[in-house]
């Protein structure tokens, strides 16, 4: 199975006590969110933070399509409740649309395997 990995960049809305509390809801993702992450051939998510700044890996299967995962998302109540919810945390990147959440990042650099 091949896996591509995909990165994304979010901010939050700089808030200490706001950024905790986004912080303490993923300590317990909504099982059916999760549902919806493993079913559309999403092998791995992980977030990170640096101040208000968020970073997401996706690990990816070939099954994976993003339009197909939006599409998907948008028709299911629980997930877009979870978006609802989530939207209260963050705020877009300055350079992209109102309607964009998540941007995905470009690569500019991967150590290469040092073969003997």
């Amino acid at each position: 199975m091949k896996i591509e990995r995909i990165c994304f960049a979010l901010d939050l809305i700089d808030d200490e006590k706001l950024i905790r509390e986004y912080e303490e809801y993923h300590e317990s993702v909504w099982p059916e969110v999760e549902e919806s992450i493993k079913s559309a051939g999403i092998h791995q998510m992980e977030i990170y933070r640096t101040g208000n700044r968020l970073f997401m890996i996706m690990e990816v299967n070939e099954r994976f399509d993003m339009n197909e995962k939006a599409k998907l998302d948008s028709q299911n109540p629980k997930v877009q409740e979870w978006e609802k919810l989530m939207d209260r945390f963050q705020s877009r990147l300055p350079w992209v649309a109102d309607d964009v959440k998540w941007v995905q990042m470009d690569q500019v650099y991967k150590l290469k395997e040092n073969r003997k």
